[in-house]
C-alpha cells in the first residue's frame, strides 16, 4: 500500500516538473530529483543504479547549461541590452502569475520592448529584441523539456528493466 502511495507522489512530482516549464517558480529538475530520491528512500534504494545517479548529475548540469546557452544565443543574436535581459527575466517570473500560461510570453515581450525603447532603440529594434527574448525562452524550454523527459525515462528504465 505504501508503494502505491509513493508511486502516486512520484507521478505527481514528475508531472509537476513539466508544469514548472510554464511556471518558472517551480524548480522542475529538482522536483524530478525529489521523486527519484523519494523512490530510493521509501521503496528500493538499491534499484537506482550508480549509472542513473551519474546520468542525473550530468544531465542536470547539461539542462542548466543548455537553458543558459539557448537564452544567450537569442539575446545576442537579436541584440538585447543588459537591461532588456533583466526585463525578460522579471517578465518571466511575474508573467507566470499574470494571465497564465500566456503571461510568460506576453509580459516578457512587453517589458523587453519597453525597456529597449527607453534605451533609445527604435521601435523596430525593440520589437526585434523582444521577439528574440521570446525565442530564447522557447528554445530553452524545449531543451529543458527534452532533458527532463530523458531524466524520467532513465529512471523508469533503470527501475523497471534493470532491477
Amino acid at each position: 500500500m505504501l508503494d502505491i502511495l509513493v508511486w502516486a507522489i512520484i507521478s505527481v512530482l514528475f508531472v509537476l516538473s513539466f508544469i514548472g516549464l510554464l511556471y518558472p517558480i517551480i524548480p522542475s529538475v529538482l522536483v524530478i530529483w525529489g521523486g527519484v530520491i523519494l523512490y530510493a528512500l521509501l521503496i528500493d534504494g538499491g534499484a537506482v543504479s550508480w549509472w542513473t545517479w551519474l546520468s542525473f548529475a550530468v544531465l542536470t548540469i547539461v539542462l542548466f547549461v543548455a537553458d543558459y546557452i539557448a537564452g544567450m544565443f537569442f539575446v545576442k543574436k537579436y541584440g538585447s541590452t543588459k537591461h532588456g535581459m533583466t526585463a525578460a527575466t522579471v517578465g518571466l517570473i511575474f508573467g507566470a502569475f499574470i494571465i497564465p500560461p500566456f503571461g510568460i510570453l506576453v509580459l516578457p515581450f512587453l517589458l523587453v520592448f519597453l525597456t529597449e525603447l527607453v534605451q533609445q532603440r527604435t521601435p523596430r529594434e525593440a520589437a526585434k529584441t523582444a521577439f528574440g527574448s521570446i525565442l530564447g525562452f522557447l528554445a530553452g524550454t524545449f531543451a529543458k523539456a527534452l532533458i527532463q523527459a530523458l531524466l524520467i525515462g532513465i529512471f523508469l528504465v533503470d527501475v523497471f528493466f534493470f532491477t
